[in-house]
């Protein structure tokens, strides 16, 4: 059952390419273990979040900004009883990457050297971003990503550290990855994989999650998802996608894509038909997927939030965004 007041909108706006962005409220949904083939910028606007990452719990509050770098497992839930209202940014690897390039001296791959950092600015550029998106305003949008990423790379941007010579372990969890990859809608057991590999389940198994931060099977419904992301974006009906992909039909679909994307495969389709009339939008209930939910625009989001007594920036212009010198 939905949680309270629960929505979620996850989209695309077509003058911004590279760039997914998704503006939610969660109370009981729940992020499982899942990666992104891109980085994860977000800003919590109200309540709290607790995000899970390899070795570590951060609770994200108003203020803050959550960095995961790409191919990071993690998860999400509400950090407290009220849930969390929050607006996120997923940037390719190219867009940070061709940014990265331009305003700093990392050359190469770059990742971020935190994940979790109190910086009121750079919160609200996230929101500005949405809000320019929203409002069809591509030069603001794209001026203020920019911006965006310029400061947080300047500050928090690092080389990775080098890999480290890859064991046999790792070697094994790199073909196994490959095996399932070529194998999405058929898939061996691990007991066969393991042995077409020359090791044992469990070794596999360790392995695997030392090398991907995910067991196999979970692996697999994240690349699932992924691949019914990309099948979506191209017009596949869902049910379609859902067995190109290997899931048993579309609600086995509907309900591994909603938990790790945040919406449902049909409202997550429509996003990416990026209608510019911030009227026509709705957002869909977090859980209720199929229901039909009253279009709530940025300034009525705003309205909400004045309603609960918090300060919001929405009317700040590009020329009074705060930057770090």
């Amino acid at each position: 059952m939905a949680g309270k007041g629960e929505w979620a909108r996850h989209w695309q706006y077509e003058r911004l390419p590279g760039l997914d962005l998704l503006r939610a409220r969660y109370v009981g949904h729940t992020f499982p273990r899942h990666s992104h083939d891109g980085f994860v910028l977000g800003a919590v606007s109200r309540g709290i979040e607790e995000v899970g990452m390899p070795g570590d719990t951060v609770h994200a509050l108003p203020g803050t900004v959550v960095m995961i770098n790409p191919e990071v497992a993690h998860t999400a839930r509400a950090g407290g009883p009220d849930g969390w209202s929050y607006a996120t940014l997923y940037p390719s690897a190219e867009v940070v990457g061709e940014i990265a390039a331009e305003t700093t001296t990392v050359r190469g791959t770059v990742s971020f050297g935190e994940t979790i950092v109190t910086d009121p600015g750079a919160a609200h550029l996230i929101r500005e971003v949405h809000r320019a998106a929203e409002q069809g305003n591509a030069l603001a949008a794209d001026s203020v990503l920019r911006i965006l990423l310029a400061r947080l790379l300047r500050e928090h941007g690092t080389a990775p550290a080098p890999r480290p010579r890859r064991s046999a372990g790792a070697r094994a969890a790199a073909r196994a990855r490959e095996v399932l990859e070529e194998g999405l809608s058929d898939p061996p057991s691990l007991e066969t994989l393991a042995a077409d590999l020359g090791t044992s389940p469990f070794a596999l198994l360790r392995a695997f999650r030392d090398a991907y931060g995910m067991p196999p099977h979970a692996w697999l419904t994240n690349a699932r998802v992924r691949a019914a992301r990309r099948l979506l974006e191209q017009g596949t009906a869902p049910a379609d996608a859902a067995l190109t992909v290997g899931f048993t039909d579309q609600p086995h679909l509907n309900r591994h894509f909603t938990r790790i994307v945040g919406v449902p495969p049909g409202a997550y389709q429509r996003g990416r038909k990026n209608v510019q009339d911030a009227a026509d939008r709705s957002l869909v209930l977090s859980e209720a997927w199929q229901n039909r939910h009253p279009s709530q625009t940025y300034a009525q989001q705003r309205h909400e939030h004045l309603a609960h007594g918090l300060r919001t920036d929405v009317h700040l212009t590009l020329a009074s965004t705060p930057t770090r010198p």
